[in-house]
């Protein structure tokens, strides 16, 4: 590959947004025309039973027709989202220690999920 090529294939300017298991790369790169585009990926760890990794990568291609647009519809939904159900992020369902509590009907107390008895109907 020439030195060229390799030029045009850098990052101009590059953000990270680390957020759990996911990580989030925000790019600027250069077209061969020397214009500038935003390429932004989102890597996913995943890990195998025997220990072992991999990450599954999605990327999307942002030029400057669209950056105008884009950002319009990313802040209505974000303020959409934000009015809807506020800024507390609620995350505990995803998380592999997660118990559901759950409420009895007329009784305030409390119960986990798995403290309940798992009966067949075959079995009544």
């Amino acid at each position: 590959m020439r030195e060229n090529d390799m030029l045009e294939k850098e990052d101009i300017f590059s953000k990270v947004l680390r957020a759990g298991r996911r990580t989030y790369f925000f790019d600027v790169r250069a077209t061969k025309a020397d214009d500038y585009y935003i390429t932004i990926t989102e890597s996913k760890k995943f890990t195998e039973e025997d220990g072992s990794f991999h990450f599954k990568k999605h990327k999307i291609y942002l030029y400057k027709e669209d950056f105008a647009a884009f950002r319009e519809i990313l802040d209505e939904m974000t303020d959409f989202v934000l009015d809807q159900k506020g800024e507390e992020v609620i995350s505990e369902r995803h998380q592999k220690d997660f118990k559901r509590e759950i409420y009895a009907e007329g009784n305030d107390e409390v119960k986990s999920a798995e403290s309940f008895t798992n009966i067949d109907f075959d079995d009544i």
